[in-house]
This record gives structure tokens, sequence and C-alpha cells, in this order.
């Protein structure tokens, strides 16, 4: 049956044929769609179907019809409100409200007292299946939009799979030039700077997606905030002598415990110095300052660049929403970068607001987290070691790109490690087979016998006794868990830095 037929159908509900005559009768001459149940059985059979209108006859709510009705109505689909009108004895006159207390279980229930007049019957049928037709429409245009955000999800998925793919080529082939010496460094820092640049709208595009469809997903464990923010301020000092501004970080001595996702919380810094670089002028600075107060850790990162201007510090933290919005597009970026500092800092129990003195008097931003308790301490804050050695290992890469193959072997092989290369998975797993590899990175979307299927199979034939390394453009949470869950060690997304492949290739084996 059709929507259409779905929306206008009235279900009329009578265990005696004069009932169902009667109004069946009234309302098909005002050319209303009717089916006739006699009992409660039936009734459910056409709700199933789908129907507008339930008009029940009060003779038909016995013992059975609360547990029947009752339960689809209860357990109707968000959108749904199904209207039910129930049709009153003659006499004695009831009391409305205490009977529709008494039928509450009926949902969107009104009742009609006998004798009911043919065109107050057809009047409120009516205007039931007008209000019920609106509830069709709305669940279409819900649809729609479910429709709309999982092919814009989709496509940014397979944007940032296109887009990392050759920026992985070109993030790796600078660091292996930049190792040798083979570039001109003013030439070699403008090509990795506007790479870098690139990766991050590449990563705050997608994460901005999984923000809004709630996919974003924290991996916990004890972290030292003060190293990280140190580790964090350090990585952006080039980006601050590019701009001409002075960039340091004010932590205390000692350990600033938290329990959280260091990636995220790393990136938390990052956009926020980023954003008061940009927003900054040369001979500027940018202060970053850590302490401990109380049960909290303080974050402020402090400029004296633009400002902001009173309305607009609450709006900084939408989605897309930048207040320098010149022609220019100097200062470029997506306006997305503090939509996720707001998001990630709020799933990590934490509070961030922005303030200023006004336009041209900078600006602080300030975060607050909640620190580790003295169990989650014990466990030991966040280490950054692998402590695997750097002996030469024997790496096996497999990707279709040529490209791709011939820069991470170059990387691998300046590395000091002994490289074959494979170009797709058949040949690949014959190599890996054959020549007994510690390590195999492997390319994800390669043609045919993807990434996935050579894991499964190489561990099939080989076990645990390899490291398996997923390097791949499609870097969602949903990839990692599939990459895992086929057997990978690893999961790279593109682009990686040679240091990030160095300490997946060199870490310790599985069966270690």
């Amino acid at each position: 049956m059709s929507d259409l037929h779905r929306s206008e159908r009235v279900l009329v509900l009578a265990p005696t044929g004069r009932d169902a005559e009667v109004a069946s009768n009234v309302l098909r001459t005002a050319g209303l769609s009717v089916m006739v149940c006699r009992d409660v059985p039936g009734a459910l059979e056409g709700l199933r179907e789908g129907a507008a209108v339930l008009l029940i006859a009060q003779e038909a709510l016995g013992d059975g019809a609360r547990d029947g009705l009752g339960e689809w109505i209860a357990h109707q689909p968000p959108w749904s409100d199904m209207p039910v009108f129930v049709v009153t004895g003659a006499a004695p006159r009831l009391d409305h409200a205490h009977a529709l207390r008494r039928l509450s279980w009926l949902g969107n229930v009104l009742l009609l007292d006998r004798p009911l007049r043919r065109a107050t019957l057809v009047s409120v049928v009516r205007s039931a299946i007008r209000a019920r037709q609106r509830q069709y429409a709305a669940r279409e245009v819900l649809a729609a939009r479910e429709r709309e955000v999982a092919a814009r999800d989709q496509f940014l998925a397979m944007l940032g799979h296109e887009l990392r793919n050759p920026l992985g080529a070109i993030v790796l082939a600078l660091d292996v030039i930049d190792r040798r010496g083979a570039a001109e460094p003013r030439q070699l820092d403008v090509v990795r700077r506007q790479s870098r640049q690139l990766s991050r709208l590449v990563d705050d595009l997608l994460d901005v997606s999984r923000v809004t469809s709630g996919k974003i997903a924290l991996h916990n464990r004890p972290v030292d905030l003060a190293g990280l923010v140190i580790r964090a301020v350090e990585a952006m000092q080039p980006s601050a002598a590019a701009a001409g501004v002075s960039l340091r970080a004010e932590v205390a001595p000692g350990e600033v415990p938290l329990v959280g996702d260091p990636v995220r919380l790393e990136q938390v810094v990052a956009n926020l110095v980023g954003n008061a670089l940009k927003y900054n002028r040369p001979g500027g600075h940018v202060v970053v300052a850590l302490e401990a107060s109380g049960d909290e850790a303080v974050l402020r990162v402090r400029d004296d660049g633009i400002g902001l201007a009173e309305h607009d510090l609450e709006r900084v933290f939408d989605t897309f929403v930048q207040v320098d919005t010149g022609l220019d597009r100097a200062r470029g970026g997506l306006g997305l970068g503090l939509t996720l500092v707001k998001t990630l800092v709020a799933m990590h129990g934490g509070q961030v607001r922005a303030d200023s003195a006004g336009p041209g008097k900078g600006s602080t931003f300030t975060i607050r987290l909640p620190l580790a308790a003295s169990a989650e301490r014990a466990a030991g804050a966040d280490r950054d070691g692998a402590g695997s050695g750097a002996r030469s290992r024997r790496v096996l890469v497999i990707d279709d790109s040529p490209d791709n193959r011939e820069v991470a072997q170059s990387a691998l092989e300046m590395l000091g490690h002994v490289v074959s290369v494979a170009g797709d998975g058949p040949s690949g797993i014959e190599q890996a087979i054959r020549g007994d590899p510690e390590v195999v990175v492997i390319d994800i979307g390669l043609p045919g016998l993807d990434g996935y299927e050579v894991a499964r199979r190489l561990r099939a034939a080989r076990g645990r006794g390899m490291t398996l390394i997923a390097l791949t453009g499609y870097g969602q949470p949903d990839d990692r868990q599939r990459a895992l869950e086929a057997g990978f060690d690893v999961h790279l997304t593109k682009p990686v830095e040679i240091e990030a492949l160095r300490r997946a290739v060199e870490r310790p084996p599985p069966d270690a």
C-alpha cells in the first residue's frame, strides 16, 4: 500500500455489524477510504499495513484490547502519533476527564458521544487525516535528510581518501628529501608547510562530519597534559616562525595528569594555537599557559592579535563561523577548528570559553578539564616510548600506486631497513609467504583483493609472526576498527610522516 493510501485510510473497529455499517457508510459517502475490523487482531493487521485514523466503538475495548492496541500504540515510530476516536455509549453521559485518563493508553485519543451527527463524524475524521498526512510528510522529510547526511558522509570519506593518497606521497617524499639534504631549504619549507595545512583541512573536514553524526570515539588512557602541551607547542614553532609570531609555553614543572585521548587533546591544543597564530600579526605573541587549579587542569592560550567583538565570543565555536570575513581570505581555513575544540573538550568532561577586551586587543581561550583521580594516576601518565630498538627489519610494501611504493621504499631504506615491494594483493601475499618479511605495510585500497583481505590471508598463512601495518586514506574510527578486525597491528592514516612510519615499523613484533 502506498503512503498516500496509508495517510487517508480509516480503520473502524466495531464488534457489531450495525455500528460498523453505519460508520463506514457515512465515511465512504464522504469519499473516505474505510477498512472495517471486527476484532482487535484484525485492527492490528490493518494498523501494520498503515492507516490515518482509528475509530473504535467503546464496546470493542475489552480485556484484550489494551495488550494488543496499547502495545502497538506505545511502540509507534518517533514520527507517528495515530489519532484514535472512541465512540461512547448514548447513556449515561460520561465524565470525559475521567474517561480520558482511563483510556490514556490509547495515546492521541478523543471521545465522541452517541448519538453522533454525520457531519461531525466526517469533520473530525477529515481533520485527523490532515494531521496524519502531515506526520507522513514529516517522516519523508526526515528520511530525505538522513539520506542526505549519509550521502554527505560517504562523499567526505571518499574525498578524504582521494586527497590523502597524493598527500601521503608528498609528505613522505618531503621527509626523505629533507633527511638527504637534496633540496633548497626555503623551497622545502614552503612545500612542507602547505602540505601540512592541506592535511589539517582534510582532517578538520572529516572530523566535523564525524561530530555531526556522533561518530567520534575517544581512546582514553592516562595522559600527562604538561608533557603533551610542551610537545604540541614545539610542533607549532615552525608555523609561528613562518607567521613572524613569538610562541612560548608557560608550564610549571611536574605532571598534570588527566585521563583522555592524547591524540584528540593534542588536536585541541594545536587548533587553539593555530587559531591564535592565524589571527595575529607579524611581531605578535602567543602564550600557552597550563596550571593545575583544585581538581581541574586550566589551559589558556593568549594572543595579542585582532581580538573579538563581544557578540562573537560565543559564535566563534559554531560550525563554519569565521569572524574575519574579508574577501582576501588571507587567513584561510574552513571555520571548523574551534567547533572541534568545543566538542572534543566537552567529550573529555571539560569546558572552553573565549574572552577578549574587544577588536584589536587580543583574545584568550580557556579550557578547564578534570584532573585524574588518584586511582587513575596510579595507572601511570602518558609515555611516548616504544623501546623497540632500531635494528634493521625486513619490510614488504604492498601498494598499487607507483609513487607511494617508491617513496615508502626510499624512506624505509634510508632508515636502515631491507625493503621489497609489490603492486597488488596476490603478488604481495606470494612475496610475504616466500620472503618471510618481519613487517608488511599494506595499502587498504588495493584493486581486486583489498588490503583487508590481504591481511586476513596473511594471518591465516603466517599467524601472528609478522607486524601488519595498514597505510590508508580511510581514517574514520570504523575504518580503524575494521583494520584491527582484519588482523592489522597498526592503522596509519595518510599522509604519514616518516617518524610515525619509523615507530610503526620498529615496534616490537606481535609475538614478542
